[in-house]
């Protein structure tokens, strides 16, 4: 395998304003690096690096300015000839452990992807006679410095101002969430190469190019070091609820319209067990309450789970959250395609692991094979 061959390396690029390769002292106590790409809980980092006091007394690292909060930085790896970019991020916190034992003093540098520059300043403003993905878009440019390229789908409900005024009071970051929330879609920043961000807003992506597959049982072609499954019944819900028509002023239920989660990835999906009603939608229109009815599908909690870690080498691939990757091995109730919804990257010198979690609506595969 090429990625065996080559080696697994990381790449460490960091600045002020623009990111750029990080300079020796920081790699040369670089002790490990952990990055969660998290589809529900979002994107962060977590680096550490070994102190050492300079002739002042001072730790080096931290009069040097190269990990000061708010400085940007982009952490990536190269399996065989291709790099990855893991995350784009800010530095956020600091944590110093002193030591008594020269050498042994740790300083751990955290932060979140870029998105946390969306979410630093509340913000009250009205966005008249603009739909949803409208104010998405124009939001996400204002934020260009960042690299971010905005990837917007449309939305249906166009509000008028005589009836209906959409309006922020919160921070940017929590205004597309919610609004992201009340269509059915997700909003995250994902990188796409060195300095380039994609503002995703629009429903879960489960129409790209499935991963390579997540091998167990399966003598040298397994990949996986351990894998575990739940299925909880409790998960689905059912949502009901009813709005007014405003010509008749008659009250409808409204219409019990499929999740935005297309494709679906098991032949056998849960029942709903468990209904909620959508109180709020008394006082919306039938546009408004179609759009709730799908947020709510799509919304609802999916019944089986995988969790497990990957060996590195032998997969020869970054896994990535937010997209879509086949299991086999581990049984027909639970082969076949998952959306992955978090990994976690664990690096250090002469190691690399994957921990991931998997998702979807029922068991059993819809495909014989997986790619």
């Amino acid at each position: 395998m090429l990625s065996s061959l080559l080696g697994i390396r990381l790449v460490l690029w960091m600045g002020a304003t623009v990111p750029r390769p990080a300079p020796l002292e920081v790699l040369s106590a670089l002790a490990s690096v952990e990055v969660n790409n998290d589809s529900q809980h979002g994107d962060g980092f977590e680096i550490k690096f070994n102190l050492t006091k300079d002739k002042l007394g001072e730790y080096n690292l931290l009069s040097s300015g190269s990990l000061e909060p708010f400085n940007r930085v982009i952490i990536g790896v190269v399996l065989g000839v291709t790099p990855e970019v893991l995350i784009d991020g800010i530095i956020t916190r600091h944590q110093l452990l002193p030591s008594n034992e020269p050498g042994k003093s740790i300083l751990s540098v955290s932060g979140a992807d870029v998105s946390i520059m969306m979410n630093l300043e509340e913000v009250n403003k009205s966005h008249e006679n603009q739909p949803d993905f409208v104010i998405a878009a124009k939001i996400l440019a204002s934020y260009a410095e960042y690299g971010i390229l905005p990837q917007i789908t449309p939305t249906t409900d166009v509000p008028i101002m005589l009836q209906r005024i959409p309006r922020q009071c919160e921070t940017d970051y929590d205004f597309l969430q919610r609004m992201a929330k009340r269509n059915g879609y997700v909003f995250y920043i994902e990188p796409v190469t060195f300095g380039v961000n994609k503002g995703y807003w629009g429903p879960e992506n489960r129409l790209s190019i499935p991963q390579p597959a997540l091998s167990i049982n399966l003598g040298e072609f397994s990949n996986i070091n351990s894998l575990s499954f739940s299925n909880d019944s409790m998960a689905p819900a059912e949502s009901v609820g009813s709005f007014v028509e405003p010509i008749t002023k008659m009250s409808l239920p409204s219409p019990r319209l499929p999740s935005l989660r297309v494709p679906p990835l098991s032949r056998n999906p849960a029942n709903a067990r468990r209904r909620t009603i959508q109180r709020q939608m008394a006082n919306m229109n039938p546009s408004q309450a179609a759009s709730a009815s799908v947020s709510a599908s799509t919304n609802s909690p999916e019944p089986v789970e995988g969790q497990g870690e990957l060996d590195t080498v032998k997969y020869g691939h970054v896994l990535r959250a937010r997209g879509v990757a086949g299991v086999r091995g581990a049984g027909l109730s639970y082969n076949g395609y998952y959306y992955v919804k978090s990994v976690k990257h664990k690096i250090e010198k002469g190691e690399y692991k994957q921990f991931f979690t998997l998702s979807r609506d029922g068991t059993g595969a819809l495909l014989p094979v997986v790619r």
